[in-house]
Formats: structure tokens, sequence, C-alpha cells
């Protein structure tokens, strides 16, 4: 007697078949066993400090590619940019280092998540004391991509009363990733 259909129900090595019965897989191909990845995925950070105009968004040049999977991230200036060929949710990362030269009072900071061009997602920070020269503001999203046409950016945001504020080139302190979420 052959068994034609399992439903509902995985086969392992300790399933034994009646007697006289056996196992037969008459439709599996290798690709239906194949495990799932994480990518495109990309990483990438700065090179060098940027110095900012207060009171003004700014795109952040991570030039510097740790990983890029798929070379689906474009790291020359004036882009800056990830766009994806494969269609589906990416978790998306940045975390920034600001710091300021000088006197400094009233500080925001935020770090946004640009999707086309738009804001898509942030964080903000800010104190009123001069306490704190540095802040690492971070921000996340999971973000559904077309897989043709949407691209993401990252840009900060450093408004203080009196000093220069800049984005501190620093190792691993300043980062921009994102991946694909296996669905």
């Amino acid at each position: 007697m052959a068994i034609t259909t399992i439903n509902n129900r995985a086969i392992n090595r300790a399933d034994t078949a009646a007697s006289g019965e056996s196992w037969t897989a008459t439709s599996a191909t290798a690709s239906d066993f194949q495990a799932s990845v994480n990518t495109p995925a990309f990483e990438a950070e700065i090179s060098s400090t940027l110095t900012l105009t207060s009171g003004v968004d700014t795109l952040v040049p991570f030039d510097t590619e740790i990983f890029d999977t798929d070379s689906m991230y474009d790291n020359t200036a004036g882009n800056y940019k990830f766009t994806p060929t494969v269609a589906g949710k990416y978790f998306v990362y940045a975390r920034t280092f600001l710091n300021t030269i000088g006197t400094y009072t009233g500080q925001r900071f935020r770090v946004f998540i640009y999707k086309n061009g738009s804001l898509y997602a942030n964080s903000s920070q800010q104190w009123n004391t001069d306490d704190c020269s540095e802040f690492t503001p971070t921000v996340s999203s999971v973000i559904d991509m077309n897989g043709s046409t949407d691209f993401l950016q990252i840009y900060v945001y450093m408004s203080v009363s009196s000093g220069t504020p800049r984005l501190f080139e620093d190792t691993g302190r300043n980062a921009f990733g994102a991946y694909k979420i296996i669905e």
C-alpha cells in the first residue's frame, strides 16, 4: 500500500512505515530544502568628521561599506542610498555620533530614515544644559520596499544655540544598515 498524501505532518528519521510499506519522495527537489537568508544586506560607516549647519537636515555620507551582499548600496558622493532590487520587508537602522565644538546650549539632535526622498522614521533627543557635548541618537524601522525604485537614505539634524555641530567620525559609532526579513 503506497502513501500518496501527507497533510500537516512533518516526516523525520524516527518515523516508520507499517509492515511492508515504505516512504517514497516523488516531487521534492533540492530547492524545496534550501534555507532562507537575510539578503540583500549591507552596512556602511562614514570615513571623516562632517561639520553640520545648525538647524539644517543633512544627508549623511556613509561612504565606507563594511559589507554589501548584493551591491545594492550606493556609497558615491551625493547618493549614499540603499536601493534593493528584491521586494520585501527590511529591517533598517542607523546610529550617529553627534557632538559640538565650543559653547553649546539648547541642543536638539535628530536622525532620520528617508524613503524615496521623504521622511519615513526619526528619533530625536534634546537637552538644555551644557553638561554633555556628545550624543548618539539611533533610529530603526521595518520598511516595505518594492524591489525596483524604492530607496533609503539617512539624514541628521542638529540645532544648537551656539557652537559648531558635527557628525564625528569614529569607527563603529556611526552606521547605516539594512537587511531583508525572511517572510
